[in-house]
């Protein structure tokens, strides 16, 4: 942010800072390390949840179609401070692996391993400035968005379809 600023004053060129929070959505990478592709894929292969701590850290997910739209409108406004883009709703980590295992239809017991030195205990953004500068939200919900990722997922898995 501080490169950006500096750049945009330094150069007299309109810059635009955002700050994205966990996104999801088709396309990203079954073995990528995140816990959307982590779970939706311990889902679609019948194993168990891997859950890091206790699982009661807290975490917020956009749909992918929900970031693409904050980041145009972003791109195409004044504005120059920066704007958290993501979905203030919270859940904890137990609560989306059921999530994920209603959507996907299947999945293990939750599997408990220890929590990773650093790993943040809460992840909200706080959307006002999206809200107000820009009159963004999201408006994908979880349920239909996680629908649309594992129907990616199955589809370049080669996995059956649900009923």
């Amino acid at each position: 942010e501080a490169l950006t600023s500096a750049y945009a004053r330094v150069r007299r060129v309109k810059t635009r800072i955002v700050r994205i929070f966990n996104t999801y959505g088709p396309r990203m990478r079954l073995n990528d390390g995140r816990v959307v592709p982590a779970f939706v894929g311990q889902a679609l292969r019948g194993e168990d949840f891997t859950v890091f701590g206790d699982g009661t850290q807290t975490r917020s997910f956009c749909y992918v179609k929900d970031l693409v739209d904050g980041l145009v409108r972003l791109a195409l406004s004044e504005v120059t401070e920066p704007v958290n883009l993501g979905n203030p709703r919270e859940m904890t980590i137990l609560q989306f692996a059921e999530a994920v295992r209603a959507a996907a239809g299947g999945g293990g017991k939750i599997l408990f391993k220890p929590l990773p030195q650093n790993d943040p205990k809460q992840r909200q953004p706080d959307i006002t400035r999206a809200r107000t500068l820009l009159g963004w939200e999201p408006k994908v919900p979880l349920e239909e968005g996680l629908q649309h990722t594992i129907s990616y997922f199955r589809a370049i898995a080669g996995a059956p379809p649900t009923s």
